[in-house]
């Protein structure tokens, strides 16, 4: 999974986290990565080549002697395993996914205005949590990150939609979110240039 996609997974569920618990961005974001630290350190489950390896070695050893923990170095017992650490790629992934989730919740006010003119028929408390969210998100990185192309952060709200929600919320956030691009971007749909008028 891309660096990127996985930090918006992670601003969208501190999104969801502020939103239900009202707690205060810093203490969603301290205990987000809390949790996430302690997932991390779980020893992962050994794998199928490891195992068979290990299988095949025992079977081609010695079976009468017998290797004896005090005088084996291998088989320190008393060695303590060290704290697993998080992978050098979740720096990265955890600074965006603070910057989306801190930016988004900075500006939510100015986001749930442009929500409630373009969602008709909608009220923004009424849209689930996850939607609304998701919206947000969007509108955030669409306004505020340039440097990733609009029709870029659709596609990757879209497939957040199609993880977390429902099916028939994929075409609502994908309509509202294309009308709300436009709008930030004047009026011109992304990639066109104004209309030429001599």
């Amino acid at each position: 999974m891309a660096s990127r996609t996985k930090a918006r997974q992670c601003a969208l569920q501190m999104l969801y986290q502020w939103d239900l618990g009202k707690d205060s961005p810093e203490t969603v974001e301290r205990l987000f990565w809390l949790s996430a630290e302690k997932l991390s350190e779980k020893v992962p489950a050994k794998s199928p080549k490891k195992a068979a390896k290990k299988a095949s070695a025992k079977k081609t050893s010695n079976k009468t002697s017998k290797p004896n923990p005090k005088t084996d170095p291998k088989l320190n017992l008393k060695k303590s395993p060290k704290k697993a650490s998080p992978p050098n790629e979740d720096a990265p992934h955890r600074s965006f996914a603070d910057q989306l989730f801190a930016g988004t919740v900075d500006a939510v006010e100015e986001i749930d205005r442009l929500i409630r003119r373009h969602a008709e028929h909608w009220r923004l408390e009424r849209m689930a949590v996850v939607d609304r969210n998701i919206l947000r998100l969007g509108i955030y990185e669409i306004s505020h990150h340039r440097e990733t192309p609009p029709v870029v952060v659709i596609n990757e709200a879209l497939e957040l939609a199609r993880k977390y929600s429902e099916e028939v919320s994929v075409q609502f956030i994908n309509g509202l979110l294309d009308h709300i691009r436009k709008e930030i971007a004047g009026g011109q749909p992304a990639g066109t240039a104004p209309d030429k008028k001599g």
